[in-house]
């Protein structure tokens, strides 16, 4: 096998023509498979659990087949299901996207079992690469420098912690099946390595079946730098180029980028080597990533990067490198699967231009870029220029069965910094309501210095959100701001919702009118922030003028009404001007103290949410609940997103340190630690190990020492 742009294998071309091709998979990338082999000529054939019936990709194919509820074991996890599928909908051909089971060599094997083409490589190259530790061994003999590390079979808790000692701290854990940030623990001091190499193999299991960990040493700066390979069956393998992912949150990517900044010929040359090295080594065919740690604790170097692991499937960022290569990745696919030669040759493949991938995701970042759900509201994402990859459309309902990733906007340029800017106009222009999202912490991003120089690392969102990326142009402190101010008029001025019994109410100012007899109408409005109630005065100055302060306005005598109106315009606050407020569903113009903003506001029963330019803002609605006999001044701690307790910490009766883990909660395929936020002692423990629980819910009772 070679890499050389002038070596053709002899060998006939052997040609079994897809016909119908099955996607086993879901959301944007479902959608996107779907599209290309639609314009390949090729019938299509979406898959779908319970929750997803009515989905994008579901609607985008011609034949949609049902294989199981939402839980993702029972239907997309599900081989017998899919190849059931596949069978019923005479589809000749499977994609298997990414995750899932896109790198099970079970499914591949069953594939083939069946008949059936499989776009991806072979079950043998899947094993091969699929566990961290052999992949590691194999990557030593072909001469791919690899992380110094512990990568054999013994899982013994004592002797791993004796090889993370002699690594040398901080380490490393890492599920050997792992990927996405799965199974992976960074342990600084011997002490955390115990409970970290628990939670790590528990995590393993869940997400992989395989509860084994590989140790390595712990690169403190290290840019995610990885290669796109292709080979064919007949002996030819190319690579297109490198790709930096190293803005990463909670170990996953969240902005990619192709070429990776301050790349230097020799590097380049020295990794896109390694990584045909890597390809030639398992027979690799079909679509690959090679990734590599690189260090970046000063100029990029040859002898400064390491094999990390290879992915044998289609990447979320692919995208980034059709960009730059102008090579729709998934027609090669379907081409190299059904029996064709690579298209080009290495010396055809050219590199041009800078592409910026974003990855928008339902998450809360002010709260640890914790997962998300709820209704998309309102979903409209720019394209102007661009590209936008997504699998969800406007009123869908973002569940807590899968990766929370909503959509992937994608932009092109001839320069790194004209691709950040465009990016950065694609997110500033996309509105998203009803789901918090990292729409703004993306853009602040697309804008930040340090990212623009490309100073960053896998760590460096970590290191660097409370600092120096804090202004993502959203409403988080109980502050009076545009959003707010336009929030607090919504609710006091647009007809109240159906409540839940269907009864229609209307606003104060519809019942009372533009004007009363003694004063101006104004309303109270208590919003939450964050918990936290903001109280608001709103003041209707006119038929389209309003007067928002965080101060409540004293009451004008009767008498002295000529007085208010001077007193209440020149009073500190934000000013509004809204010609219609019904209109703010959709988006209008609005002025704010005068200037003019686009704005969209969407009133529902329990929430309120705001767009005033660039900025966004969710805010509750004050709901007064019947507290349980007995709990009135008690803490509790509720359930940040739906998810499963998988283990319990705490029990009645325990004093518990500010800090320490209470309970577990899995959740969006990840486990998240609920801690006490203060020195306290359990009352009571309202839940069990393995009980389903929604957002909000109480999970424990606990002393209120505050008193």
């Amino acid at each position: 096998m070679s890499s050389n742009a002038n070596h053709v294998s002899s060998q006939d071309e052997v040609i079994r023509p897809i016909s119908t091709l099955l996607i086993a998979n879901r959301g944007e990338i479902a959608v996107r498979v779907i599209r290309t082999a639609i314009d390949m000529g090729i019938q299509t054939v979406a898959v779908y659990s319970d929750a997803d019936a009515n989905a994008l990709h579901v609607k985008s194919a011609h034949i949609a087949v049902r294989i199981g509820p939402a839980e993702p074991g029972l239907s997309y996890l599900n081989i017998a299901a899919v190849i059931e599928a596949a069978k019923k909908s005479g589809a000749d051909a499977i994609h298997p996207g990414y995750g899932f089971l896109s790198e099970n060599p079970e499914f591949a094997e069953a594939c083939e079992a069946a008949g059936i083409i499989f776009i991806g490589p072979d079950a043998q190259a899947m094993r091969a690469m699929g566990l961290k530790d052999a992949a590691k061994a194999l990557m030593e003999k072909a001469g791919v420098p690899v992380v110094p590390g512990f990568h054999g079979d013994n899982q013994d808790a004592a002797f791993l912690a004796e090889q993370a000692a002699k690594i040398g701290y901080p380490i490393l854990i890492k599920a050997r099946a792992g990927g996405g940030g799965k199974g992976m623990r960074k342990v600084d001091l011997p002490e955390q390595f115990p409970a970290a190499l628990e939670a790590a193999q528990r995590e393993g299991l869940s997400s992989f079946a395989d509860s084994a960990v590989l140790i390595e040493k712990y690169i403190e700066h290290p840019r995610h730098i990885e290669v796109q390979i292709f080979g064919d069956r007949y002996g030819q393998c190319v690579h297109m180029f490198e790709r930096d992912c190293s803005l990463q949150r909670r170990h996953q990517k969240v902005i990619e980028e192709a070429p990776a900044p301050n790349m230097t010929d020799e590097l380049r040359d020295a990794m896109t080597k390694a990584a045909i090295r890597t390809a030639e080594s398992i027979n690799y065919v079909g679509a690959g990533t090679v990734e590599f740690i690189v260090d970046a604790s000063g100029p990029l170097r040859a002898d400064g990067f390491w094999f990390m692991e290879m992915n044998t499937r289609l990447q979320v960022e692919h995208p980034v490198t059709e960009a730059v290569t102008g090579i729709d990745l998934v027609q090669w696919q379907l081409l190299i699967a059904s029996g064709h030669r690579l298209p080009l040759l290495q010396t055809d493949i050219k590199l041009q231009g800078h592409s910026v991938e974003a990855r928008l995701y339902a998450e809360d970042v002010s709260a640890g870029f914790l997962p998300a759900t709820g209704t998309l509201h309102r979903f409209a994402l720019c394209d102007q220029s661009g590209r936008v990859d997504t699998g969800v459309v406007e009123g869908d309902v973002v569940q807590p069965y899968y990766d929370p990733m909503l959509a992937k906007l994608i932009s092109y340029a001839p320069d790194r910094a004209s691709a950040f800017r465009k990016l950065q106009f694609l997110l500033d222009k996309s509105v998203v309501m009803g789901v918090t999202t990292n729409r703004a912490f993306l853009a602040a991003l697309c804008a930040h210095d340090d990212v623009l120089s490309g100073l960053v690392h896998t760590h460096y969102i970590e290191q660097n959100t409370q600092v120096n990326l804090a202004d993502t142009h959203a409403s988080s402190t109980v502050t009076l701001d545009a959003n707010a101010a336009l929030a607090a008029v919504i609710c006091a001025g647009q007809p109240a919702l159906a409540l839940e019994s269907g009864e229609q109410s209307r606003s104060v100012f519809y019942d009372l009118g533009v004007w009363q007899l003694w004063r101006q109408p104004d309303r109270l409005v208590t919003l939450l922030v964050n918990q936290q109630p903001l109280m608001l005065r709103v003041v209707r100055l006119n038929s389209t003028d309003w007067l928002v302060t965080q101060n409540s306005v004293a009451t004008v005598p009767i008498g002295d009404e000529d007085k208010h109106t001077d007193a209440i315009t020149n009073r500190a606050g934000i000013t509004l001007s809204v010609a219609n407020l019904q209109m703010l569903d959709s988006g209008a113009t609005i002025k704010v103290d005068g200037r003019d903003f686009n704005a969209t506001g969407i009133n529902l029963i329990d929430a309120v949410y705001c767009r005033v330019g660039p900025s966004e803002a969710q805010f509750k609605k004050v709901v007064i609940e019947h507290a349980e006999a007995g709990i009135q001044g008690a803490l509790h701690l509720l359930a940040p997103m739906p998810g499963r307790i998988i283990s319990l910490q705490c029990q009645a009766g325990d004093d518990v340190a500010k800090g320490d883990v209470l309970m577990t909660l899995e959740a969006m395929k990840m486990e998240h630690s609920l801690v006490a936020v203060a020195d306290t002692r359990v009352d009571s423990v309202l839940v069990k190990e393995n009980d389903q629980v929604e957002q909000g819910m109480r999970l424990a009772v606990f002393t209120d020492n505050s008193a």
